[in-house]
């Protein structure tokens, strides 16, 4: 079966770090394109970053450019988000996900980011950013 689980999160202070996690089960995750995206009650869901698997490109949406870093570690099947210089707005629930169609192709950022919902998430993981 194909499962993504994350870890990370927390409470941290404004100008604080955070790294997420996002491990897969059921198959190699360094072969699929992985978004990260969070989700405020009332609020769309916003595109927050993504890795392809075929160049190594990473994306990033403006409103977290140049503070946040998506990588892989692929000897331990993870993709991690690395959040600094977090703000109060960064709150949110984060969620990695993936596709089947973003498995060892170039357009799969554009699957994952694009309008209609990647078919597999992770639990996600609460971010409070706070004093």
């Amino acid at each position: 079966q194909v499962q993504l689980v994350q870890s990370g999160g927390g409470v941290v202070q404004p100008g604080g770090s955070l790294r997420l996690s996002c491990s897969a089960s059921g198959f190699t995750l360094d072969t699929y394109a992985i978004g990260w995206f969070r989700q405020v009650p009332g609020k769309e869901r916003e595109g927050v970053s993504c890795i392809s698997s075929t160049d190594g490109s990473t994306h990033y949406g403006d409103s977290v450019q140049g503070r946040f870093i998506i990588s892989r570690d692929n000897a331990k099947n993870t993709v991690y988000l690395q959040m600094n210089s977090l703000k109060p707005e960064d709150t949110a629930v984060y969620y990695c996900a993936t596709d089947p169609a973003a498995h060892s192709s170039d357009y799969g950022c554009i699957v994952i980011m694009g309008d209609l919902a990647p078919r597999y998430w992770g639990q996600g993981t609460q971010v409070t950013v706070s004093s």
